[in-house]
């Protein structure tokens, strides 16, 4: 289940209880939902019942808060692909979804590929884009125009995106640092900053290089990929839904690196609208660094590979394969496909071997 799903499955919800009476609120348009900002907190997060209860006649504040939760709370967890719901104060429902809700996702990512998050999401919208001469206003136009067909929606004469322009040609950029680092360096500031266009910090291979890491996490991802298959192991998200209280299949995804890198995956299509509504290619350019942090701390806390095969050599390991390698395979390989779709969005190369 994504974050656009769980708000549509919030929002019917919110609207079945006022049609059968047990709330009196105005239904609102839409409903956010978020990842909590501390462990222990679900899945996702939703205010809805606080906007609810400030918009209500007669509202006594954080209580009414909370007794709308409530009843929005027993209605969820009775929702397919919900496990649990818990009702914070002031008046916030803390949503876990169930694991297989989790591999559907990392299935969903597979199964498109390059294009998982592209969709429809903007269909109906026009999103105003103009044409300019400058090196900096032409790049992001060109790639707000591909964000904006990715998700449906249509282009139209207009003004901007206002950016802050650069004092170079395009072509000194493509000399001194080459095409992929040029793209970079234009498009990961939000169009107001001024860009970092300093090669020995746009072409290095350490870890401030923000570049370097994208590309660094999608070829370990594919490192990973080959090794397994020298192993010949299968990436194969977690094992078949279990009942609520039997105990967790040895391949589901508990570990809160991995619940942290599903969440980044669940958020890249919301991601991807938000960035050709707003015509800011920066707003991806975040999502992908925070992709492959995420990616990193669930390399070096979840290892997908038995003891000892980590490396490219396939080297005798001490253990052998079992669910959670073959799921854990399946999380990398799913976060290496966004990941290229991402640098692939934004004209930039997602090399297999770095």
């Amino acid at each position: 289940m994504t974050p656009a799903q769980l708000s549509r499955t919030v929002l019917h919800t919110v609207r079945r209880a006022v049609e059968d009476d047990e709330l009196c609120v105005a239904v609102p348009e839409r409903v956010k939902v978020r990842t909590p900002p501390r462990p222990g907190c679900g899945d996702y997060a939703t205010n809805v019942a606080l906007l609810l209860a400030r918009g209500a006649r007669g509202s006594r504040g954080e209580g009414d808060a909370l007794g709308i939760a409530e009843i929005l709370r027993r209605r969820l967890v009775l929702a397919p692909g919900i496990a649990r719901v818990d009702v914070a104060a002031p008046g916030f429902l803390n949503i876990t979804l169930e694991g297989t809700s989790h591999a559907q996702l990392v299935g969903a990512v597979l199964s498109q590929g390059l294009r998982y998050g592209h969709g429809d999401a903007l269909a109906g919208v026009s999103v105003p884009l103009g044409a300019g001469d400058e090196v900096r206003a032409a790049l992001v136009a060109h790639v707000v125009r591909g964000l904006v067909d990715a998700t449906g929606g249509v282009v139209v004469p207009g003004d901007g995106p206002v950016v802050r322009a650069v004092p170079v040609s395009g072509r000194d950029l493509l000399t001194r640092l080459g095409p992929d680092a040029a793209r970079w360096a234009l498009l990961r500031p939000a169009g107001h900053d001024l860009p970092d266009l300093d090669p020995a910090h746009l072409l290095s291979q350490r870890e401030d290089n923000a570049l370097f890491r994208v590309q660094y996490a999608h070829a370990r991802t594919r490192a990973l990929m080959r090794n397994a298959s020298q192993l010949g192991i299968i990436p194969q998200p977690q094992p078949q839904p279990q009942p609520h209280d039997a105990p967790a299949e040895p391949g589901a995804y508990r570990h809160p690196a991995e619940a942290a890198l599903l969440a980044l995956l669940a958020d890249y299509p919301r991601t991807l609208e938000a960035a050709a509504r707003h015509r800011a290619p920066d707003r991806l350019a975040r999502q992908l660094v925070a992709l492959a942090d995420g990616f990193f701390r669930f390399h070096d806390a979840c290892p997908a590979l038995p003891s000892g095969e980590s490396g490219e050599s396939g080297e005798s390991g001490e253990r052998k394969p079992s669910a959670v390698h073959r799921s854990r395979l399946a999380l990398a390989d799913a976060a290496g496909a966004v990941l290229a779709g991402g640098l692939h969005l934004l004209g930039i190369s997602a090399p297999d071997h770095l």
